[in-house]
């Protein structure tokens, strides 16, 4: 079963709806490209404007966590309007070496993350994997193709995608018992 806690459609709206005093913007958006793209937070952290096509509209990049061990390491995820404005336009100044998100250190976004869904009254524990995940179950809750997922999350095989299909397998039987019992 999936460990990490992950969040639901109307979950993310109430996180993303969600403002406070110490917030991040660079934090904000990075882990909104998690939760739609599937990128990892360590991928995230280095990825840079020379990955981005903007012509072509892509993301083209290697995962570090499986390059040395995997031949599909490089991942392609397209691009559309929900991406685009979290990775934004190059800058005049940048490079293609230039970090898209310079982000803080792993437990600094993760505290960020923490006080983030506790202000916004979600009663669960998010990390940003937590985003990947989300993004997963919420491509196959929406219908998406096994197969389709697992490219995009850069998995080498289905197996990996399994987790999800369960994951959407439990929303199911939940939200079915989530319905009225009639005394017919």
């Amino acid at each position: 079963m999936l460990v990490k806690d992950i969040l639901s459609a109307e979950e993310l709206q109430k996180l993303f709806a969600t403002h406070h005093d110490r917030e991040n913007p660079v934090v904000r958006r990075a882990f909104a490209m998690t939760c739609l793209s599937g990128i990892r937070f360590c991928d995230l952290k280095v990825l840079t404007y020379g990955d981005v096509d903007y012509n072509n509209k892509v993301i083209t990049f290697r995962q570090r966590k499986t390059e040395s061990h995997s031949s599909k390491s490089g991942v392609v995820i397209p691009l559309n309007d929900a991406l685009l404005p979290l990775i934004g336009q190059k800058p005049d100044d940048a490079t293609d070496s230039t970090l898209i998100f310079k982000l803080p250190t792993i437990d600094s976004c993760l505290r960020q993350l923490h006080y983030w869904t506790k202000i916004a009254g979600i009663d669960k524990h998010i990390t940003w994997h937590s985003g990947r995940h989300t993004f997963g179950t919420q491509l196959l809750s929406n219908g998406a193709n096994v197969k389709v997922v697992a490219d995009l999350l850069g998995h080498s095989s289905l197996k990996y995608v399994e987790v999800y299909v369960r994951a959407v397998d439990e929303l199911k039987r939940q939200a079915l018992d989530s319905l009225p019992k009639l005394d017919i």
